[in-house]
């Protein structure tokens, strides 16, 4: 099973520069995209044409803003838009697709601002998150989160982590909810593949920082640690353009 996530910063301008070919020539079993800004409606024939699989699409009330999609080969056994949460779920975040016992999570998580004006609302996303993932792992769901954190978990996960202990996206209390994933039965499973490696999913589109390689990695894959073992690679294609993040694929037998 092939899963792709990728922040597209804009599903049209993504569509525009046929970024999306790639994704779909990957013949992913999953794509998940995040921060569409744009309602299906919204895009026109030869747009529509071009997406290539069926799929189920969360946008938020604002329009412009946020928004997810999900496009899959083999239709889920449940298609689920939100959490429960109206206070998050008018903001168009997250998609639940579950094929058998296996729940995917397309979530493009909140930004906590360069003022810290949303971190409270970005933490408290976090938590009942958690809280709906411990109740799916009471029921024996394996479970898969996947997508934007906004949050970069640990100094090697960013160029610069020192200048930016203050930045959110690096602030102790938005890392220590990735933390509490991790202690509440997922594994991030690059840096478990991975312990060392540094790679960057996210560039900002100043100062030159994607030919500099000045990046955070935001964009992850928490898997059950039950499902650990079916987990034969997480492959970040830095190298791929598009968008100021790259895709991420997970593979599973």
């Amino acid at each position: 099973m092939k899963i792709i996530t990728w922040n597209v910063n804009g599903i049209r301008a993504a569509l525009g520069k046929n970024a999306l070919d790639w994704a779909f020539e990957k013949e992913p079993d999953a794509l998940c995209l995040q921060e569409v800004k744009a309602r299906p409606e919204q895009l026109n024939e030869e747009q529509r044409f071009s997406l290539r699989l069926p799929y189920e699409w969360n946008s938020a009330e604002r329009a412009g803003y946020s928004g997810v999609a999900t496009f899959y080969k083999k239709k889920p056994d449940e298609i689920v838009t939100g959490m429960n949460a109206p206070q998050f779920d008018v903001e168009g975040r997250v998609i639940q697709t579950r094929w058998a016992g296996l729940r995917l999570f397309n979530i493009y998580f909140p930004n906590g601002q360069r003022g810290h004006d949303r971190v409270r609302y970005k933490l408290e996303f976090y938590a009942h998150l958690l809280e709906l993932c411990k109740s799916l792992h009471e029921k024996g769901e394996q479970v898969i989160i996947t997508g934007d954190f906004n949050t970069a978990h640990k100094p090697i996960d960013l160029k610069n982590p020192k200048a930016n202990e203050k930045t959110s996206g690096f602030l102790p209390e938005e890392r220590e909810w990735v933390r509490n994933f991790l202690d509440n039965g997922f594994v991030d499973a690059y840096r478990r593949l991975y312990p060392e490696r540094v790679q960057y999913t996210w560039w900002t589109y100043r100062l030159n920082a994607r030919a500099r390689d000045i990046g955070w990695r935001l964009d992850y894959f928490l898997v059950s640690e039950a499902l650990m073992p079916r987990v034969r690679d997480v492959a970040i294609h830095d190298q791929v353009m598009g968008s100021d993040h790259c895709p991420v694929e997970l593979i599973l037998d």
